[in-house]
């Protein structure tokens, strides 16, 4: 590609691109920042485990001011805060909640139990169980993200989960009424007003008056996601989190201002939450840079979103729209926004994200708030090997078997005989010995004395 200008090509080291805005934090600004997340996080989990609902209240009188007589919502006390919830905000969290109970519903029918004959009398099977209880973290803090109820545990419900519990932060004794009104329409059974990593800790653990859970679901701020990050194993996980990511690919087609406003709506989310614009035109690159400076002087959120441009921002430009896909596939980004002039080219050719957008009819926003597929999805280019939350997280896809005849059993006997004495396994080997005899009639010499 030809630029109008004579400076010289900044190259990333793996394409033919170029940046024109590079990230500015430093790895060792990361570093330093998760040592002390992860030691903090250790130090209140244990504590929780020790001292159960005493040192509970105490990490919520530290971090968030609150101390109620119970952390637990009775159903009078909800009934009561959602009464104060303007009308037009619930009427909106019940849309949004159908929206993202039909796209579940669609999810969780695509997933068959089964049996099958595979061979005379072998019959094989699968069944979807789902988990038993589930906790669901719906954060409060800078932006009480009552959507995060609707992804959680209107999911979890659609599973087919019996228990659903969910925490959400009080700070200062806020209570977020619109998030327990959300929290409350999804469809939990249980409400409690906790944050953080006590939260997180007592969902995992149990204290003497909250039951453990078997999954914990939902977004949070860095202590929360390495809270998640350490119970994992002791409780499931949806996903190991990180900040809020955007990618956006354009071409010279793309409204530069309709980008940034886009690029803006995800880096409002958190100081260190990466909006990436990948473009195939400079000119278009240097007018999307212009439009999110001017844009970034009357936002609103201008001190996060500033932040967040300014330390982990990137626009970069590449060669041609192939080599644009193959930078979005290397990123690996939790949400992929296509502006280009032909947009579902990217389904065909993209491998790595967690949602994508196609059009700029869509927006990432879309999928945050109101269209039903869900947002809880893999940060830190986890979209490589994972997809978001869904029905299927809440599942557990248990197998089963039945050798329905002599001769079947027989003859797996043998083969079972033959395969693990390869491997050296003689007490599986005999199993499979003892039911080719039992057919057969031909007892092998081990069994003598034995039977």
């Amino acid at each position: 590609m030809k630029f109008a200008d004579e400076r010289p090509r900044k190259k990333n080291g793996r394409y033919g691109v170029f940046h024109l805005k590079k990230p500015r934090q430093t790895d060792a600004q990361s570093t330093d920042a998760q040592a002390t997340v992860t030691d903090t996080v250790k130090t209140v989990i244990a504590d929780i485990e020790n001292r159960g609902d005493a040192a509970l209240r105490d990490y919520s009188v530290k971090f968030d001011s609150y101390s109620p007589e119970s952390f637990r919502l009775s159903e009078s006390e909800i009934q009561e805060i959602i009464s104060g919830v303007d009308p037009q905000t619930l009427e909106d969290i019940q849309t949004v909640q159908r929206n993202v109970e039909r796209f579940a519903k669609l999810q969780r029918d695509s997933i068959t139990d089964f049996e099958s004959e595979v061979e005379p009398g072998v019959f094989l099977g699968q069944k979807n169980i789902p988990v038993g209880a589930v906790g669901a973290y719906v954060p409060g803090g800078r932006y009480p993200l009552l959507a995060s109820a609707h992804m959680t545990i209107v999911t979890a419900k659609v599973a087919g989960v019996q228990r659903v519990i969910a925490a959400t932060p009080a700070p200062n004794g806020e209570i977020p009424a619109a998030s327990v009104a959300a929290i409350h329409y999804a469809g939990a059974d249980e409400i409690y007003l906790l944050g953080g990593v006590q939260a997180i800790a007592a969902l995992a653990v149990g204290t003497e008056t909250i039951d453990p859970v078997d999954v914990i679901a939902g977004p949070g701020n860095a202590f929360v996601a390495e809270a998640k990050r350490q119970l994992f194993g002791r409780v499931g996980i949806d996903l190991f989190a990180g900040p809020t990511e955007v990618l956006i690919i354009g071409d010279d087609s793309t409204d530069p201002f309709l980008a940034a406003v886009d690029l803006l709506s995800q880096a409002e989310h958190g100081p260190d939450s990466p909006a990436v614009y990948v473009t195939t035109s400079q000119a278009n690159a240097a007018a999307v840079i212009d439009q999110v400076e001017r844009q970034l002087e009357v936002l609103p959120t201008r001190e996060i979103a500033g932040k967040a441009w300014e330390t982990v921002g990137e626009v970069i430009v590449a060669d041609n729209l192939e080599e644009a896909f193959r930078i979005s596939d290397e990123y690996a980004s939790e949400h992929v926004q296509v502006l280009t002039a032909e947009p579902r080219l990217a389904l065909e050719q993209l491998q790595n994200y967690g949602a994508l957008f196609l059009g700029d009819r869509t927006c990432v926003s879309y999928g945050d708030k109101v269209i039903g597929t869900n947002h809880v999805l893999p940060t830190m280019r986890a979209a490589r090997y994972t997809g978001g939350l869904w029905v299927g997280k809440y599942l557990k896809t248990v197998t089963y078997q039945e050798v329905r005849t002599d001769e079947a059993s027989a003859a797996l006997g043998a083969l079972l005989g033959r395969a693990a004495r390869a491997e050296r396994f003689e007490g599986h080997a005999r199993s499979g010995d003892i039911r080719a005899a039992r057919f057969t009639g031909e007892w092998p010499a081990w069994s003598e004395g034995l039977r």
